[in-house]
């Protein structure tokens, strides 16, 4: 028989950790560059998180340092969930080359969480829903509405309230401008769906497109903004236009703009649109990717 690793010598290994808002960037950002990292977002009144916890140690020691694990209390460190707005917990995020890539909300039974870890250490072959969703995210970064709809709508049929082909699907229908269908659409996610990234980011893309959608005239924004600097909401607005535009950068540089001006400037507006432009683009959008470093770079000043 093989012998059990105990918890101390998981500690000792940095395979199970526990973090603070100081030392994420460290044990998370950083880390998940040479390893994937699975952050525990858990309190200790959650009654959930207790049957949880134990069930990712186990896992993740079971995967023999493919996969670390970090744990944060929100309690004592409430500010990384708040920036990536979990609202209930236990929630659990992976991380890989400093992005977020997966997660769950919820307390799974253990076989879900070991084939969760198996498949962000690569060790599943993904199903024909997933399978069907890379095509479709193919066909839509080439610009290819009606395959990638099609496709969408294949993984929807194949695993019913699939978060992220139901996102797909509906992005497909923001790209297209039938903003109603994109919201029926939304409502097909499984229960257990609704805060998979994917799902929140076509959430936060078609937000962004009904707002632009009651915009008014661009050119008057611009003059009222040269007429006054600080017009935030001039700006705020413009912010909105030029995303709706495809113009990312422009948009994000708007409303950092008002974040450095005022960042409680109407209950810190500028800095919660930023973070739902974020949900939108991705994780791995160029604009994301300098957007939050600015962003950090401004509020950690």
């Amino acid at each position: 028989m093989e012998p059990i690793i105990g918890q101390g010598a998981a500690d000792a290994e940095g395979l199970i950790v526990d973090t603070t808002t100081q030392t994420f960037a460290q044990d998370v950002l950083e880390a998940s560059r040479a390893v994937p990292v699975i952050v525990d977002f858990w309190a200790p009144w959650c009654g959930p998180c207790k049957q949880l916890t134990p069930i990712l140690e186990k896992t993740v020691l079971a995967a023999r340092g493919a996969v670390k694990l970090v744990k944060m209390n929100i309690d004592d460190h409430p500010a990384v969930a708040q920036q990536l707005r979990i609202q209930s917990i236990p929630a659990v995020y992976a991380f890989k080359n400093g992005q977020p890539v997966d997660g769950f909300m919820g307390a799974l039974p253990e076989s879900q969480v070991k084939a969760f870890i198996e498949r962000l250490a690569g060790g599943l072959e993904p199903s024909p829903a997933e399978q069907l969703i890379e095509m479709a995210e193919e066909a839509l970064e080439a610009r290819d509405l009606s395959r990638a709809a099609q496709a969408f709508a294949q993984a929807v049929q194949e695993e019913p309230g699939h978060p992220a082909a139901v996102a797909g699907l509906a992005r497909c229908y923001i790209e297209a401008g039938d903003l109603d269908r994109a919201r029926q659409t939304l409502a097909l996610v499984r229960p257990d769906g609704k805060n998979d990234p994917a799902f929140t980011a076509a959430e936060a893309a078609l937000s962004l497109a009904e707002k632009a959608a009651d915009l008014g005239d661009v050119s008057e924004l611009i003059e009222r903004i040269k007429a006054n600097p600080k017009d935030h909401q001039a700006r705020f607005d413009l912010a909105l236009a030029l995303n709706a535009a495809g113009e990312r950068e422009r948009a994000v540089e708007e409303l950092l703009i008002i974040v450095e001006y005022d960042r409680n400037w109407n209950e810190e507006a500028a800095r919660k649109q930023l973070v739902e432009f974020f949900e939108a683009y991705g994780p791995k959008d160029e604009a994301t990717l300098s957007g939050r470093r600015r962003l950090s770079s401004i509020l950690f000043s």
